[in-house]
């Protein structure tokens, strides 16, 4: 299936070197604001100068990317940098399930962006768009909150039927891993600016990439792929635990989560995947042995830094159809897991767990997974947060996790 493209006959784009604006996220105009921050540099937009929008397929990375390529091959474009995130890029954001047809890539007017000590401004289309605040950002007020497709006794409900199936299943069709996802409604008086949001979710969690693409807010501690010319990065999380009370209580449970057959069989589904469907990509390629402790504000992972160098001219989305989804956020066998996920979960996750970040015309993009993050719409707010089961999973144990993972956005909407 193709994309619908709404877009002028040929962008004029023209990008210039400017001082360094300082914050990216302060000054902009729009509380529907394009973002993918990370310890400060990244890029941020507003406006539209195109959409593409995709009814969904397994075929909808690459028809994506294909449309994208012909809308910036006849562009008019002046871009003396020429650096990963100048002149066109657009922002975007696919389904999880090829089912959905939550797809989106949206090339704004006005990109602003900063890396290794420069910055640009990039104007897309005609007409002036004013670099100023229709009204200054207004923190969600009055939040009420409700389930979302389970309860939390029927998800516990749905994880143990989960591991009933994975003990049960043997052979080739045996199941190893699925990730359940559940959701949490928020609602606010008035509609929810997503500029705050990405405001607290950039001073609380650096480490991470901020993101907000289409009304899908987020911080998400994994990077899908990031593609620099033939150079290509991704970092694999799978394992995980809650930050303790005392520096002493952090390392406790850190040297608990690197030794757990539980977490270390999770992570190691992980990274073989993505060892499996980076090699035939790449001439070079590093996975380490074993998992690395990552910290962050709430949370303990198991973490595998992913290094490699393409053997050809693919675009990141070319790679990013290579790795979704990992058995990070589906499970394995991808198909199995997929299948139960549908049967188990209720819902249909949209774009949660499925790739977000940006390409630019050269095909050098970021992309993550969307996770801890929340779909946005008006006045209400759509929460997701996911765990991997496997055959030890404990439900009570997974759901704890599940709420941990809510209060990164939980903090983002409250403040």
């Amino acid at each position: 299936m193709k994309p619908a493209v709404t877009a002028p006959d040929r962008l004029h784009v023209r990008t210039v070197e400017i001082p360094d604006p300082g914050d990216l996220i302060t000054d902009l105009p729009h509380p529907t604001a394009l973002a993918w921050i990370h310890h400060g540099e990244g890029i941020a937009g507003w406006g539209e100068a195109a959409r593409l929008t995709h009814p969904g397929g397994d075929d909808r990375f690459t028809t994506a990317d294909h449309a994208l390529r012909d809308l910036f091959a006849h562009a008019d474009v002046h871009d003396p940098l020429e650096l990963p995130g100048t002149g066109p890029v657009a922002f975007g954001g696919f389904g999880f399930d090829p089912k959905s047809p939550d797809s989106v890539l949206i090339v704004p007017r006005r990109i602003i962006g900063r890396r290794d000590g420069r910055a640009w401004l990039t104007a897309i289309g005609d007409g002036p768009e004013p670099f100023t605040h229709p009204h200054p950002p207004t923190p969600p007020t009055h939040l009420t909150w409700s389930d979302g497709a389970l309860t939390a006794p029927a998800w516990e409900r749905a994880v143990a039927t989960a591991v009933q199936r994975i003990r049960a299943l043997e052979g080739t069709d045996r199941l190893h891993k699925v990730v359940l996802a559940r959701d949490l409604h928020a609602r606010a008086t008035e509609p929810i600016d997503a500029r705050v949001l990405i405001r607290r979710l950039a001073d609380r969690f650096p480490n991470c990439y901020t993101f907000s693409v289409a009304g899908l807010v987020g911080a998400t501690p994994e990077l899908l792929i990031r593609r620099t010319g033939d150079h290509i990065d991704s970092l694999v999380l799978a394992g995980t635990t809650a930050r303790g009370t005392t520096p002493a209580d952090d390392a406790a449970r850190a040297t608990r989560l690197a030794a757990s057959p539980k977490d270390r069989e999770e992570h190691r589904y992980a990274a073989d995947m993505v060892r499996d469907a980076l090699t035939p990509l790449c001439t070079e390629l590093h996975v380490p042995d074993r998992p690395e402790i990552l910290t962050l504000p709430n949370l303990i992972h198991l973490a595998s830094p992913v290094h490699g160098r393409l053997d050809r001219d693919r675009s990141v989305l070319d790679v990013v159809a290579a790795l979704h989804p990992t058995p990070a956020v589906c499970g394995t066998p991808t198909h199995a897991a997929l299948h139960l996920i549908r049967e188990l979960e209720g819902m249909d996750r949209g774009r949660y767990a499925g790739p977000v970040g940006w390409i630019d015309a050269r095909g050098d993009g970021e992309w993550g997974i969307a996770l801890r993050c929340a779909e946005i719409n008006g006045t209400r707010a759509r929460l997701f947060a996911g765990c991997g089961i496997v055959a030890d999973s404990d439900p009570a144990a997974e759901l704890a996790e599940a709420q941990t993972k809510f209060q990164a956005m939980r903090h983002a909407l409250e403040g």
